[in-house]
């Protein structure tokens, strides 16, 4: 990592921790990135980086191309990939916002993912519109949230990725064979997770909304070993576990969630959710979501109703920024 501003490089990180999903808003002048094999081999958390470029111009260089991103422009690295990157921005205000998440978090296959590795999405419009200005916002609220608050916003932030990232590959005209097939899966995906909470979600009404055989939709799912069935009851009891770990819940009888997320049977969700998760609600402290954090330190007044901010500015802001991008 190295910049032009070396003699007085002045920057500044806030990190809005959601559990295993965060936010990272970061402002610097330059900056250059390289993320070598030898740093992959010490250290390798894979997940996702999602960058929404506020401002500035830069390039990013990977598998012997380049790609230019400037303003608006989102786009998804994977921290086991190699890459060589250079950033020019504006230092009185925020460069660009960061997400991080592990790659099993997405719901999305990782082959589908991959295709869009490096590829400059537009956060002016359509899906990646949307989610660049979810984004925009959670960065701007972020002292206004509570650890209640936590599943629902890391919920929503991968759910708004998954469709901007289905969408995209939907637009594309020219795909290949391999391509139009990351993109069907893709936008199946994101048929289920709009679907979840009905129990009549049979594997034949999702061939149908896309026109598909019902044997074309098992062959795609076994290409990720599992099956429509399967699919759908992950994503439902995962659903499901983030509803119970949500302590604005506690409340609410577990049957109730169960129906919302399209369990209608009560011994049958039990029985699944212990054989998936191991533990009922009620002995599941060790699983309630972490306090909101801004910056390093949890915020000090839950009581409050909000969190304030806490800013790092300084040169060490490198060591953070060599993870974050």
């Amino acid at each position: 990592m190295r910049s032009n501003d070396h003699d007085d490089f002045r920057a500044k990180i806030r990190v809005l921790d959601l559990g295993e999903v965060q936010l990272s808003a970061v402002a610097f002048p330059h900056l250059e990135i390289t993320r070598t094999a030898k740093m992959i081999r010490q250290s390798d958390p894979e997940v996702y980086q999602i960058s929404y470029i506020l401002g500035g111009k830069g390039a990013l260089s990977m598998a012997g191309s380049d790609t230019a991103m400037g303003a608006g422009d989102l786009m998804v690295l994977d921290s086991s990939h190699l890459y060589h990157a250079h950033r020019h921005a504006l230092q009185d205000s925020w460069s660009q916002l960061i997400v991080q998440c592990p790659r099993r978090m997405l719901p999305l296959p990782e082959k589908t993912v991959q295709g869009l590795i490096a590829v400059p999405i537009s956060g002016r419009c359509g899906m990646g519109g949307v989610f660049a200005r979810w984004l925009v916002d959670l960065n701007a609220r972020a002292g206004e949230f509570i650890s209640a608050d936590i599943p629902t916003l890391a919920s929503v932030t991968l759910d708004l990725l998954a469709s901007a990232l289905a969408g995209c590959l939907e637009a594309e005209v020219t795909l290949s064979p391999e391509a139009r097939r990351s993109a069907l899966r893709a936008q199946i995906n994101v048929f289920v997770e709009q679907h979840l909470a009905d129990p009549d979600l049979p594997p034949q009404t999702i061939a149908d909304a896309h026109h598909i055989s019902l044997r074309h939709l098992q062959q795609l799912l076994a290409e990720d070993d599992t099956s429509p069935a399967a699919w759908i009851r992950h994503r439902r009891l995962d659903r499901c576990r983030l509803d119970l770990t949500n302590p604005r819940l506690n409340t609410r009888p577990i049957q109730a969630i169960a129906e919302r997320w399209g369990f209608t049977n009560p011994t049958h969700f039990t029985r699944l959710f212990r054989a998936t998760y191991g533990i009922p609600r009620g002995t599941t402290d060790t699983c309630r979501p972490r306090r909101a954090r801004i910056g390093n330190n949890p915020a000090r007044n839950d009581k409050a109703g909000c969190y304030g901010s806490r800013h790092s500015e300084s040169r060490s802001v490198k060591q953070s920024l060599a993870m974050t991008s």
